[in-house]
């Protein structure tokens, strides 16, 4: 059973940060690829950020140069940090990890709201 625990979402002014966290349990070299989604009113889930296990990162253009996806192996979590948000950012954001049979495992989701 994989689970995967988000946290570190909230609301934030336009302007500043915030990270959050995605806790595996169990080892995350289990899974080819581990990454962000988020989905905002209106709009189909998109894919924000990823890291695959042999640590290849790929960012949405939307988010390049503020966004940062990170991970710590001993503590099997990955991060996202992001700088510099803005109104559009403002989404539900899911942590994603893609087995080496391409299934999906998702999170929970946790809300990001930034005010302009």
């Amino acid at each position: 059973q994989v689970q995967l625990v988000e946290s570190g979402g909230g609301l934030v002014q336009a302007g500043g940060s915030l990270r959050l966290s995605c806790a595996a349990s169990g080892s995350i070299f289990r899974f080819n690829a581990m990454g962000w989604y988020r989905q905002g009113p209106g709009k189909q889930r998109e894919l924000v950020a990823a890291i695959t296990s042999g640590g290849r990162i790929n960012y949405a253009d939307s988010v390049k140069g503020r966004f940062t996806i990170s991970r710590d192996i001993a503590k099997n979590t990955v991060y996202l940090r992001m700088n510099s948000l803005k109104p559009e950012d403002t989404a539900v954001y899911y942590c994603n990890a893609k087995d080496y049979t391409a299934f999906n495992f998702w999170g929970q989701g946790t809300q990001v709201t930034v005010s302009s």
